[in-house]
């Protein structure tokens, strides 16, 4: 994960996070206490010609940290959603939805539908 923090831009990963407040939060994430925190902190890290900051790649790699987690949320909330909360299923309920079939006995015994 270290690697993959400091090759990506700082942009990329604002843009990033930004993306995914706007998915949290909606349409008004602009007046969100956590937009306004991001915001801060990207401007205070930035590289200048006329100061270095010495802990830049520190806070890509948090804002890198930050950006995974809020991804990984999503899309754990989304998969809650999808498979969570309904109720008891039947066999074949349940083996379509991890994509597999029941199989079926040939020749008519009686019991398979």
């Amino acid at each position: 994960m270290a690697a993959a923090a400091s090759t990506s831009s700082p942009l990329r990963v604002f843009r990033g996070i930004l993306k995914e407040l706007r998915a949290l939060k909606g349409p008004q994430y602009r007046q969100t206490p956590a937009y306004n925190y991001v915001l801060d902190q990207f401007r205070k890290n930035q590289v200048s010609s006329e100061r270095y900051c010495r802990a830049q790649t520190e806070a890509l790699h948090s804002s890198h940290s930050y950006l995974c987690l809020l991804t990984s949320t999503r899309c754990h909330l989304t998969l809650h959603k999808l498979y969570h909360g309904k109720g008891q299923r039947d066999p074949e309920q349940v083996a379509t939805l991890v994509g597999l079939r029941l199989p079926t006995q040939p020749g008519g015994k009686g019991w398979e539908k």
